[in-house]
């Protein structure tokens, strides 16, 4: 055997050896397992993410030069082990990222693509992540895509997502308000309309029902007031509650109508929560931060007066058993 083979051997090895010390340490930082049927959120930011474009405050100058890795554009995912599936819920633009971890957490299945995606509404970053399954990207074979009547009669009036329906890249699955959906015998995903701004669709928030636990998922809503609901009752209904907390208060925003834009604040989520008692706090799971939100700093004053009074704040690989 000559030098040539050899070196040529050697690299050979450290390149298999590269990409399964590379997969190894994506599967260990995303702990690896997923034993049970579990929601694990893959992005907790506004549809515009973090750096914001155009934005000069100091909220995103660094951030531009620096990005942080564990701000995505709000997502759930759904790991359903026993049948060896996964769902995504809303299709952002960090998609291609965000598929890739959950299809890493159900490592019995070498399917790169999940099995369905449920979009909640035609706003930018719930479902424009939908063109990577076009021919200029992965060109899928027929994803299923759960949408309301609204949000489907958008996608298949309008470019380029007619494109998809036609090609067969997606498969439209119509839904109705607070009619379940069954995935397999032991979950169901049942949607149910909530008040925002309704341009191109209706907004749905979803109630995911487990082997065990049940999950609320409403990442855009306008002020708990306008909802026919009361969401008190409706948290007390379920085992965990991720809402939407766009902005922390109103200070944030300074060169918008705050009117135009009347997302539940989460001073005042707080305040309409305080009566609830530890356990019913410990639901809550906050999600969907503006670029602006101090929520997005783990270590801000205003994290910490958040976990000090006992709710949570959704992260990048959080894991929730259903």
């Amino acid at each position: 055997m000559n030098k040539y083979t050899l070196v040529f051997i050697l690299l050979i090895v450290l390149s298999c050896s590269n990409k399964s010390t590379t997969k190894q340490s994506i599967q260990q930082e995303q702990s690896n397992v997923v034993e049970n049927t579990s929601i694990v959120i893959l992005g907790n930011v506004q549809d515009a993410g973090s750096p914001q474009i155009g934005c000069n405050k100091e909220c995103c100058a660094d951030l531009f030069e620096n990005p942080d890795a564990q701000r995505k554009v709000v997502s759930l995912g759904v790991i359903d082990t026993e049948n060896q599936k996964t769902y995504l819920f809303d299709a952002t633009p960090d998609i291609a990222q965000q598929m890739k971890m959950l299809t890493q957490y159900e490592p019995k299945s070498d399917n790169e693509v999940v099995d369905g995606i449920f979009l909640t509404h035609a706003h930018i970053g719930h479902y424009t992540g939908l063109m990577y399954l076009g021919k200029e990207a992965m060109d899928a074979n027929g994803t299923p895509i759960y949408a309301m009547p609204k949000m489907e009669e958008f996608l298949l009036n309008n470019g380029p997502w007619d494109q998809l329906v036609k090609r067969e890249n997606a498969v439209l699955n119509g839904m109705v308000d607070q009619n379940a959906v069954e995935l397999s015998q032991e979950i169901m995903v049942t949607p149910f309309l909530v008040p925002h701004r309704d341009e191109y669709s209706e907004t749905v928030g979803y109630r995911i029902q487990g082997p065990n636990k049940s999950a609320l998922f409403i990442p855009d809503i306008d002020k708990w007031e306008k909802w026919e609901k009361d969401i008190v009752e409706e948290i007390q209904k379920v085992d965990y509650a991720f809402l939407d907390a766009t902005f922390y208060s109103g200070k944030e925003i300074n060169n918008r109508d705050m009117s135009e834009i009347p997302h539940p604040f989460v001073v005042e989520s707080l305040e309409k929560f305080k009566g609830l008692n530890d356990k019913e706090k410990s639901k809550i799971v906050f999600i969907h931060f503006n670029h602006t939100n101090p929520l997005l700093n783990p270590n801000s004053e205003e994290t910490q007066i958040v976990l000090d009074k006992g709710f949570k704040i959704g992260r990048i690989n959080d894991i929730f058993e259903l």
